[in-house]
C-alpha cells in the first residue's frame, strides 16, 4: 500500500507486506513508545484489525497480534494498559472516514496472507524484540543483557540475604527456558528468570537469585519489559525455550562482548561487602569468599 496514517503518538506505514509504526517522541508521549521508537510489524504476526470510538473525540484503529508473534507482548502476558499497546493508533474522531479506508486495506491484505485459523499461535516471534545491550536498575539489583547473558548486580542497600550470599549472577541464555514480567505498575513487581530442567526456585522474588523485584521509581515499564521482550526472544532463538526455531524468519538477538569489569565498581561492591560483613549480614566465610570472587574479575 505505502500510505502513511498518522495519530497520536506514533504513524502508520502500510507497506505490500508489513505496517511499519513509527513512535513519536515527546513528553505526552509514553515513554514505553519513546523506548521502542519504531517496529514493523508483518501481515502474517496479526490476528485482526478493528475500529472502535475511543475517548474525548477520537477513533482508535487496533492491529491485534497472533499469540506467540511479538516477544514484547508475550512478555507482557495482557497487564499493558490500553494507554501503553504499541499496537493502538488513536485518531482524531473526524479522520473515521480515513481511518475505516486504511482498516479495510488492511483487513484484505490479512485475508491474503495470514493462516486459516487467525488465532492458531505463531511458530517463533514474528516480530523483532528491541536490541540488546539493555539494562535497567531494579530495587535490589541492576540488570543488564549483551545479547547472550544476562547479569544481576545486587544492591547492598535493597537485596536480601539470600542474594547475597548466592552472589552477583551471570546467566547464558541457553540455561533458561523463559522469563516472568510481574509489572511495576501492580505490587509485587518483578522480573524472574525462569531456569530449565524443571530447578526448583523460591516463590518469593526477593529470595530468588534468578529474580529482581521492582518498586516506587525502580524497574518501570519502558525499561523492564523491553529487557525481559530481548532476553525471551534470544531464548527462543537459542533453541533452550518451548516455541524455539531455527528456521528461517526467526528473530536473532545480536551477541555483544561482555564489556570489561571497572575496578571503580569492584572496589565499591568490596566496600558493600565489608559494611555487611561488619554488620554481621555475612559471615566471615562468605566475606573471604565474595572478596576473592571480585578480586578475580579485574
Amino acid at each position: 500500500m505505502g500510505d502513511v496514517l498518522a495519530g497520536i503518538h506514533a504513524t502508520w506505514e502500510f507497506e505490500s507486506d508489513s505496517v511499519l509504526i513509527r513512535f513519536e517522541r515527546g513528553i505526552r508521549t509514553p515513554k514505553l513508545f519513546q523506548a521502542l521508537r519504531e517496529r514493523r510489524v508483518p501481515h502474517e504476526a496479526l490476528a485482526a484489525v478493528t475500529l472502535s470510538p475511543g475517548k474525548r473525540g477520537t477513533v482508535v484503529l487496533h492491529a491485534v497480534p497472533r499469540p506467540g508473534a511479538d516477544p514484547l507482548m508475550e512478555a507482557a502476558a495482557g497487564q499493558l494498559k490500553e494507554s501503553g499497546d504499541p499496537y493502538r493508533l488513536v485518531l482524531p474522531a473526524e479522520r473515521e472516514t480515513l481511518a475505516e479506508y486504511y482498516a479495510d486495506e488492511l483487513r484484505a491484505a490479512l485475508a491474503a496472507t495470514a493462516p486459516q485459523d487467525e488465532k492458531e499461535p505463531a511458530d517463533r516471534f514474528l516480530v523483532a524484540a528491541p536490541p540488546a545491550p539493555l539494562n535497567f536498575k531494579a530495587y535490589d539489583g541492576k540488570a543488564s543483557f549483551d545479547g547472550s547473558k544476562v547479569a544481576f548486580r545486587w544492591f547492598w542497600t535493597g537485596a536480601s540475604s539470600a542474594k547475597w550470599k548466592a552472589g552477583d549472577q551471570r546467566l547464558d541464555v541457553s540455561e533458561l527456558c523463559g522469563v516472568e514480567w510481574r509489572s511495576p505498575e501492580v505490587f509485587d513487581g518483578y522480573l524472574r528468570l525462569l531456569r530449565r530442567g524443571g530447578r526448583q526456585q523460591p516463590t518469593q522474588a526477593d529470595h530468588d537469585p534468578a529474580a529482581v523485584v521492582f518498586g516506587l521509581g525502580y524497574g518501570p515499564v519502558h525499561e523492564s519489559l523491553p529487557f525481559a521482550a530481548a532476553v525471551l526472544a534470544a531464548v527462543r532463538t537459542s533453541g533452550a525455550g518451548p516455541a524455539a526455531s531455527a528456521g528461517p524468519g526467526s528473530v536473532p538477538v545480536p551477541v555483544l562482548a561482555a564489556a570489561r569489569p571497572d575496578p571503580a565498581d569492584i572496589a565499591e561492591r568490596i566496600r558493600h561487602l565489608g559494611d555487611l560483613h561488619e554488620a554481621g549480614l555475612v559471615t566471615d566465610d562468605e566475606f573471604s569468599a565474595k572478596k576473592a570472587e571480585l578480586l578475580a574479575e579485574l
